[in-house]
């Protein structure tokens, strides 16, 4: 395939902007071929038109019409070949490996939402039926189900430029609710997104779906995504990124004269409480365990567990000095943009500079390009007194936080804001002993993990990879997994409608044998 450098709004390539710019290669800092144009207003508005347009008819499309659609993005997206690799992993510096398994995970995230879709019963049909002759008042027909938003603005990530990108969970999980979707490029991997959006155009395509049921516009400009935010016509965002940027969009949204709902996962820090009896038992297999959940990819996961706290002991002291000798041994790695590498660096600076912060593990670097992993430590003490130091440092880094008691692993615990993940190293009798901690922490975070490591996050039905605010802006919902589709949905009510009106989910016969609640019973007969 050919990269073209423009943006697609609905199925046509425009590059009508004046502007441009290039991807830039993160492991030599050199301009890649092919220079990409920056979205025009125009081109931002063209684009929503046709969503808005699109959605009036995407909406309405059943089911297995909306699953064939998925699917078929699915095989578009292999049939690119090494040729999305390669340029994926000139763009981002990520190994050929991790990238065809990332792809893995975006095909099946397609094809899962695709199952749901066939299966019908995510719509969460209710009906009770009418009483008339119920007393003091007659009871009405009343049934209601998810009904798609609208066209949904979505901004992929940098550290996933497929499973979190343009074809990523925010799509696929928008497209699966029948919103219409407009993509705002990451300017970090123009190449691989216009590989995918092509992939998703073919498939829309195929299948006959409307034109403008999918758009993508480039720009490295906030002004760009915040046109789309700002636009009437969109009904939600998705968002994966820094605090900063998801924070904006956020502020944007609620300025709107009719506000909008913005999903949007930002930082985290995602501790792990590791317990006097694992300690005592698993202090070297921790330590390793660890260093590789840091380290993995750079360290560039919204995962990564950036917090560790454990009670003083001798065995805190051999699993520090594990620790440190791990991480010493971590080679330099390359970081996904020059600008990421140079705010970790400026992270790992700014943590050195906190009273009662010591620098436990820094690999000496030559080559400027790359990053080292580090390792630090506090007092818990320091901890509950400095909310800098519950700050992400998006890359290979951990702060190491020693508690004196039981009772300041608990300060520690109630102190934390929002985050993604918290992970609990224990024994049974810990367990036991701790159980006020697990009580904690799940007003804290989206995800309790015991005796794992937080940086694997499982595609399926039940994940929540969400949390509290500032872990994201809405702590009621998920970006990976099935339930993620409620996001850009919302129920509608019908009232003593005629059967022959009623959406095929909610008719008497229940012809598409979905599971429904009627009359306060779960049936699908």
């Amino acid at each position: 395939m050919q990269l073209t450098g423009q943006n697609f709004i609905g199925m046509e390539l425009s590059g009508k902007g004046k502007d441009f710019f290039y991807a830039m290669n993160p492991a030599d800092n050199t301009e890649l071929p092919v220079k990409f144009h920056e979205a025009t207003k125009n081109e931002i508005d063209q684009a929503i038109v046709k969503a808005e347009k699109a959605f009036t008819v995407y909406s309405k499309k059943n089911g297995n019409d909306k699953a064939f659609f998925l699917e078929t993005i699915a095989e578009q997206i292999l049939e690119l070949g090494d040729e999305l690799i390669q340029r994926c992993s000139d763009e981002t510096g990520l190994p050929a490996a991790r990238l065809t398994g990332e792809r893995g995970r975006t095909v099946n995230q397609l094809k899962m939402f695709a199952e749901l879709l066939r299966e019908g019963s995510w719509v969460d049909a209710r009906i009770e039926t009418a009483n008339p002759e119920r007393q003091p008042l007659p009871k009405p027909d009343i049934r209601s189900m998810q009904k798609a938003l609208g066209p949904v603005g979505v901004f992929g990530a940098s550290n996933f430029p497929l499973a979190f990108s343009v074809a990523g969970g925010d799509t696929a999980s928008a497209l699966a609710a029948g919103c219409t979707v407009v993509v705002k490029a990451h300017p970090a991997h123009p190449g691989t997104c216009e590989f995918i959006a092509h992939a998703i155009t073919q498939a829309a395509k195929k299948t006959n779906m409307p034109d403008g049921v999918f758009s993508m516009i480039h720009s490295r400009s906030n002004e760009v995504g915040m046109a789309i935010v700002k636009h009437p016509l969109i009904k939600a965002i998705g968002f994966t990124g820094s605090f900063k940027g998801g924070k904006a969009i956020y502020d944007e949204a609620v300025r709107r004269q009719e506000p909008i709902p913005v999903y949007a996962e930002m930082g985290s820090t995602n501790p792990i409480f590791i317990l006097p009896g694992a300690m005592r038992e698993r202090k070297e297999e921790i330590a390793q365990g660890l260093t590789a959940s840091v380290t993995l990819g750079v360290g560039q996961f919204c995962t990564n567990p950036g917090l560790v706290f454990y009670e003083d002991s001798d065995d805190a002291l051999h699993f520090q000095n594990t620790a440190v000798k791990n991480f010493n041994e971590v080679s330099p790695g390359i970081m996904l943009t020059k600008n990421i590498l140079q705010t970790y660096n400026n992270g790992l600076e700014n943590s050195s500079a906190q009273n009662g912060v010591k620098l436990l593990s820094r690999n000496k670097n030559n080559d400027e390009s790359k990053s080292t992993a580090a390792l630090f430590q506090t007092e818990a003490k320091n901890f509950l007194t400095n909310k800098k130091l519950e700050e992400e440092i998006f890359g290979p880094a951990t702060l190491t936080v020693i508690a004196e008691s039981k009772e300041e692993i608990i300060k520690a615990a109630q102190s934390l804001s929002g985050h993604l993940t918290a992970t609990i190293h224990a024994t049974d009798e810990d367990l036991k002993n701790y159980k006020e901690l697990i009580e904690i922490l799940e007003r804290k975070v989206g995800r309790l993990i015991i005796n794992g490591y937080p940086t694997g996050v499982e595609v399926c039905s039940s994940m929540v990879h969400g949390g509290p605010f500032p872990a994201t802006t809405d702590s009621r919902t998920t970006s990976v997994g099935t339930l993620a589709i409620t996001r850009f949905a919302r129920h509608v009510s019908y009232q003593n409608f005629p059967d022959k009106l009623l959406p095929e989910e909610l008719k008497n016969d229940n012809p598409l044998e979905i599971w429904r609640l009627l009359n306060g019973k779960w049936e699908n007969s």
